[in-house]
């Protein structure tokens, strides 16, 4: 049978103490591998003193290079009370204009109308808007505008489009839906002028776009008010033709006045007739007197024929009389009446179009929504970008991050054998890419990037840093340490 197991024996630090053989040192609490490790970074503090000092001064440089830029807001409150069709044709538009990422072209104008009513309630169309807003037709005006493919340096207006989408942040607020507009840009007054631009560009597009019931309706009452317009002067032209022609000014009024007429002539002519039976009775018919009154009845049976028109002679008489005979009012109260009823027909028309074509258009202003600008955009004072503290400090921070890094892989590296074949394979590696840095003639510093611009060198002739010294110093000092690596373990 073998020994039995030790069974370890847990001793406190009191133990230990008296346990311990005078003149050898306490055990330390802390890891070995800790200690290593700090005393490693210690012994390259200068090396990352000196990192730090280079990307300090790197990152301060390129956090001064960048050029500033400058952010406008402008927020705006949507309409209260949108109707339905002005919603789905908004909705077609921001649809069909639309061209950056996050909205869907697919989506056709009326579907997207009606989900817009539908989740918005015809109260909320801060969505629909901002959709609007990021419309192609929107951003191609601006484009114009503002000449944003030169200042963008764009070749095409599609790719000046989506940098200017880059440059605009639009959103909105759930809760209280107004809508935010953010145009970063170089020139703090352009990008005040752009967040500006894109409030008038959307009340410019809503009310040419909006297609409300009041707006239909004008424009049905518009056309109709043309037509009936129309056909009332034509009336009006045929009645006065009519009246000019037939001297029938008044037709009711004309008949009754020859009704009077020719009652009063009917009377005159009877008593003149018993008068002239009575002189005739009296008188011989040479008599003066008798002739005198056969002449007075003679006249008002001319007159009496003219007023009633009793044959074709008297109408050829009544052609010269300014008034129409009795025999005609009839036809030409017919007549009359049927031009006198449609012209006052289109009169009173036209007078009804027109009422219902000013209310119309009232409530059509009532009905385009509008949007209210709650803070208009402003010229900045500040940047907004870059953070140079930040670049400096990150900057700064990962370069000293890369440089341990890169001080643990070294010190990896050089605990390896020279015979591992890992590192045989990677000295191969090195060796062919130095072979073919050799014939492209890199620069790998400042200084050998004048000295290859100032003086031509030969191909064969090693770099200051290949220099054999150089080489057979890093071969030492990998042997030292791999001796040290090994004593430690």
């Amino acid at each position: 049978m073998g020994a039995p197991d030790k069974v370890p024996v847990h001793m406190s630090l009191v133990d230990q103490e008296i346990t311990r053989t005078p003149g050898t040192r306490p055990p330390s609490r802390i890891p070995p591998k800790l200690v290593e490790n700090v005393r490693l970074l210690w012994n390259n503090r200068r090396l990352f003193v000196r990192v730090a000092i280079y990307a300090l001064a790197t990152t301060i440089l390129l956090a001064l290079v960048i050029p500033k830029r400058y952010e406008a807001t402008t927020q705006l409150m949507p309409p209260e009370n949108v109707s339905s069709e002005a919603v789905a044709l908004l909705g077609t538009v921001g649809a069909r204009g639309s061209g950056s990422p996050g909205i869907a072209e697919s989506i056709g104008g009326a579907a997207l109308g009606g989900v817009a009513s539908d989740l918005l309630g015809m109260k909320n169309t801060s969505a629909l808007f901002v959709s609007i807003l990021y419309s192609r037709t929107v951003a191609d005006r601006l484009i114009e505008q503002f000449q944003l493919q030169s200042v963008y340096h764009a070749k095409l207006i599609e790719d000046a489009r989506v940098q200017l989408w880059e440059h605009v942040d639009i959103s909105a607020e759930r809760k209280s839906g107004v809508i935010g507009i953010t145009v970063t840009d170089r020139d703090p007054q352009r990008a005040a002028a752009m967040a500006q631009a894109y409030v008038s560009e959307l009340n410019r597009l809503v009310a040419e776009v909006s297609t409300s019931a009041a707006r239909r309706e004008r424009l049905f009452l518009e056309d109709r008010l043309k037509t009936v317009k129309a056909d009332l002067d034509n009336a009006t032209a045929r009645f006065s033709q009519f009246s000019s022609a037939n001297s029938a000014i008044d037709v009711p009024a004309q008949g009754r006045a020859m009704v009077e007429a020719a009652a009063w002539l009917q009377g005159q002519l009877i008593f003149a007739e018993s008068q002239l039976q009575g002189l005739e009775r009296i008188y011989a018919p040479g008599n003066v007197r008798v002739q005198a009154q056969r002449a007075r009845v003679a006249e008002l049976k001319k007159q009496l024929e003219k007023l009633g028109g009793s044959d074709s002679a008297s109408d050829a008489t009544n052609d010269h009389s300014p008034y129409p005979s009795m025999r005609k009012l009839p036809l030409l109260g017919a007549k009359y009446f049927d031009l006198y009823r449609e012209t006052k027909i289109q009169e009173t028309l036209y007078q009804l179009l027109t009422q219902q074509y000013e209310l119309a258009k009232v409530e059509e202003a009532k009905s385009i929504p509008s949007v209210k600008l709650l803070d208009a955009a402003v010229v900045p004072t500040k940047k907004s970008y870059p953070p140079r503290s930040l670049i400096v400090v990150s900057g700064t921070l990962l370069s000293l991050a890369l440089a341990v890094v890169w001080v643990f892989l070294r010190d990896w590296w050089s605990g390896i054998v020279p015979d591992d074949p890992g590192r045989e394979l990677a000295a191969e590696i090195n060796q062919s890419l130095r072979a073919s840095a050799r014939h492209l003639r890199p620069v790998r510093s400042a200084l050998g990037w004048a000295r290859a611009l100032l003086k031509p060198r030969d191909p064969n002739e090693p770099f200051a840093e290949e220099t054999p010294q150089d080489d057979e110093g890093a071969k030492q000092e990998e042997k030292r340490r791999s001796i040290g690596a090994r004593a430690g373990s």
